[in-house]
């Protein structure tokens, strides 16, 4: 070990590391370079278990909404439990509002499970009726997002 071996500068690297979400941080100075990174994990993709009967009543968190404006157009189901996000990052723009006109693929919004983005993509072409989730708002698998005409 190199008597430049700075013990403290690795522990502050690692905290920031953990800090900011970063997948690697490097220093490098003209006798010391110091790197570290993140374990690569592979994600695998597991099926959400189908929703339970229950005699409970419906969730003060699912918009009440949803069921007049799906009347005339194709609901957009969470296919997650996450965090919904109607734009790409706060003061931006939402990706979508209603009136928005969108192409098959275009990005709805975005739900945050588990440390990952997932973009919810419209299945067609039409026109954005109306989006009934608020950005930063929890969302149940299978509850309505946004409606197409």
């Amino acid at each position: 070990m190199s008597q430049d071996f700075n013990d403290d500068l690795v522990r502050r690297m690692a905290a920031l590391l953990n800090e900011t979400g970063l997948g690697e941080i490097e220093y490098e100075t003209k006798d010391l370079k110091v790197r570290i990174a993140r374990p690569q994990v592979q994600m695998t993709a597991v099926a959400p278990a189908p929703p339970m009967a229950t005699s409970v009543a419906p969730s003060a968190a699912t918009p009440v909404p949803s069921a007049v404006a799906a009347e005339n157009g194709e609901v957009v189901p969470s296919p997650m439990v996450g965090t919904a996000y109607t734009a790409s990052e706060p003061g931006v723009a939402p990706y979508v509002q209603a009136g928005s006109k969108v192409a098959k693929g275009d990005t709805l919004l975005i739900i945050e499970a588990m440390k990952v983005m997932n973009p919810i993509t419209a299945p067609r072409a039409g026109t954005v009726k109306a989006v009934l989730v608020e950005n930063g708002q929890p969302v149940e698998y299978g509850q309505t997002l946004v409606v197409l005409e």
